[in-house]
């Protein structure tokens, strides 16, 4: 079992967020978001300008890593989402 997360920004983007939640619960059954409190986040860009944006972060519970998809998922949601590069990443996860 692996958890891949998601983190998205929220700014200016909530229709494409709302797709992106319709789309993961679509194929995997479900996914959480939390959205109520956004992470704020910063990062310094090529000009050294600080830029920032408010964070959600999406949850999705996959019995099977398929690495290839998620990498094609990201990409397409980089587009979509106007941004230089989205994190996606995934954690073994053992269930108790």
């Amino acid at each position: 079992m692996h958890l891949v997360q998601l983190l998205l920004p929220l700014v200016g983007n909530r229709k494409a967020y709302d797709n992106v939640m319709h789309e993961l619960t679509e194929r995997f059954g479900g996914a959480t978001a939390y959205a109520r409190a956004p992470a704020a986040g910063l990062w310094k860009n090529r000009a050294a300008k600080t830029e920032g944006d408010d964070i959600v972060v999406v949850e999705v519970m996959v019995s099977k890593l398929n690495r290839k998809w998620w990498a094609k998922y990201r990409r397409e949601l980089e587009k979509r989402l106007d941004q230089e590069e989205l994190i996606v990443r995934a954690h073994k996860v053992e269930c108790l």
